[in-house]
C-alpha cells in the first residue's frame, strides 16, 4: 500500500481536501513507475477513484491499468477509498490524505491540479476552487475579517 502524504501550513483554514465527488471527479495527476524495470513514464498520468478500466486477460477492474513500454508488462492501481481531510495544525506535520493499492508500478511524484476544498477555522466559511498549482493559495475570509493562506505544501509518496 502506498499513500499520498501532504504536509501544509494553513492560516485560518482547516480540512484541506481535494474537490471529488461522483459528480465532479478529481484527477490525481502522478509520475508512474514501473516496478518490474524500474522504468519512469515520461508523461503525467492521471487516476479517478470514480473510474475503472478492464484489465487484459479479464483479471478484473481497476482505477488505473498502465502497460510499460519498456518491459511489456501491465500494471495496475487502485485508490481505496475518498480522500481524507488534512486539518490544520501547528506544527504542520505530514498526513496520508490518499491511499492506494498498487500492483507492479509505484506513482513516485505528485501534481496538485484540480480544484481543492477548505474550511474557515474559526468562521466556517467554505472555499471552493482552491488552485494549488502554484504551491501556495491565499484568500480573505469575511466572516473571520483576515487573510487566511495555505503555503509550504510538500507531497510525499510513502508505504501505508
Amino acid at each position: 500500500m502506498l499513500a499520498l502524504a501532504l504536509t501544509a501550513d494553513l492560516e485560518g483554514v482547516t480540512d484541506l481536501r481535494p474537490d471529488d465527488t461522483a459528480e465532479n471527479p478529481f484527477l490525481y495527476t502522478f509520475k508512474v513507475q514501473c516496478t518490474s524495470c524500474r522504468e519512469i513514464h515520461p508523461n503525467w498520468v492521471s487516476v479517478s477513484r470514480h473510474e475503472t478500466h478492464e484489465q487484459s486477460g479479464s483479471r478484473g477492474e481497476a482505477n488505473f491499468v498502465w502497460k510499460c513500454k519498456n518491459c511489456k508488462r501491465e500494471h495496475t492501481a487502485n485508490i481505496k477509498e475518498a480522500p481524507k481531510a488534512y486539518a490544520q495544525a501547528s506544527p504542520a506535520k505530514a498526513f496520508n490524505i490518499l491511499e492506494f493499492d498498487c500492483r507492479g508500478l509505484e506513482f513516485v511524484e505528485f501534481k496538485p491540479d484540480g480544484d481543492w476544498l477548505a474550511t474557515g477555522l474559526e468562521s466556517g466559511t467554505k472555499f471552493t476552487d482552491i488552485d494549488l498549482t502554484e504551491g501556495e493559495w491565499f484568500e480573505y475570509d469575511e466572516k473571520a475579517s483576515e487573510e487566511v493562506s495555505i503555503k509550504d505544501l510538500k507531497w510525499e509518496i510513502r508505504r501505508a
